[in-house]
């Protein structure tokens, strides 16, 4: 490991023991860990769709310290670093103007190369992802080919300057770099893979089998059944128990038209 990347690991634990709960997202742009002197970067912080009360916080060789003091310059919600050099390299981060708050969700380690930068995500990969790095000269016409190494080892030669990582697991993440003959070595950085989310239940499909029917049916068999069970067993207990009394108590109505009809004949009468 070099005295570059150890730097860069000591600075992010240092700055983990100032985080609380609050959580402020770091973008930057471009999107990369790596970049030339003398280009420009923007950083900024958001959270939930706003960026108040949050600023880009950074730790360097030099000190720990907010955007705009010292370095960088505040444009409305963003910082940005016009010019950037070698000793801008360190960890960035969001947190309060004050200082009292620190998130570290998406801390970033930014480092500055001289002759060969190295291209790669500058937040975690979802694992199962595909991961692109490319190797750049700062002068373009010596990008071809490039060398790759992983913690240290040789992973393989490119003709087109970039190696595509396929269906990243835990197993890929490391310390990377990668050096152009004639040009130099490009500074290591990290790529780290974080884990994908277990897979949620799917809805059953919308088409209905042979045995889904049947269930159907047969709930609605369970709902129905009982009311007419209980009104066949009631009227035959009603017809079997009172046998002499049938017309009065299961067909009062048919006694009621006999009454009606014998008031009509004596009305004829």
């Amino acid at each position: 490991m070099s005295m570059e990347t150890s730097f860069l690991s000591v600075l992010a634990l240092t700055s983990l023991l100032f985080c609380s709960t609050y959580q402020g997202h770091l973008t930057v742009s471009p999107r990369t860990s790596q970049y030339f002197q003398g280009k420009s970067v923007s950083l900024s912080c958001e959270e939930e769709n706003s960026s108040t009360g949050w600023t880009v916080w950074r730790n360097t060789t030099r000190r720990r310290s907010k955007c705009g003091d010292g370095w960088g310059e505040i444009k409305g919600s963003v910082c940005v670093i016009n010019y950037i050099l070698r000793k801008d390299t360190g960890v960035y981060w969001c947190g309060s103007i004050n200082g009292s708050s620190i998130s570290s969700s998406s801390s970033m380690n930014l480092t500055i190369g001289g002759s060969v930068i190295l291209q790669s995500p500058v937040l975690p990969v979802m694992e199962g992802d595909d991961v692109t790095l490319s190797c750049r000269a700062r002068n373009p016409t010596h990008n071809l080919p490039a060398a790759f190494y992983k913690d240290g080892s040789f992973i393989g030669n490119e003709s087109s300057g970039s190696m595509t990582l396929l269906h990243v697991s835990s197993s890929d993440e490391g310390l990377y770099k990668c050096s152009i003959s004639g040009s130099g070595e490009s500074p290591s950085s990290r790529v780290s893979i974080k884990h994908k989310p277990p897979a949620t239940s799917k809805a059953p499909p919308s088409g209905s089998s042979p045995l889904q029917l049947l269930l159907t049916v047969f709930r609605h068999l369970m709902v129905f059944c009982p009311y007419f069970i209980s009104t066949f067993l009631l009227v035959s207990i009603c017809r079997n128990k009172w046998p002499a009394s049938n017309n009065k108590v299961c067909g009062g109505q048919a006694e009621q038209e006999d009454e009606v009809e014998d008031v009509t004949k004596e009305h004829h009468l």
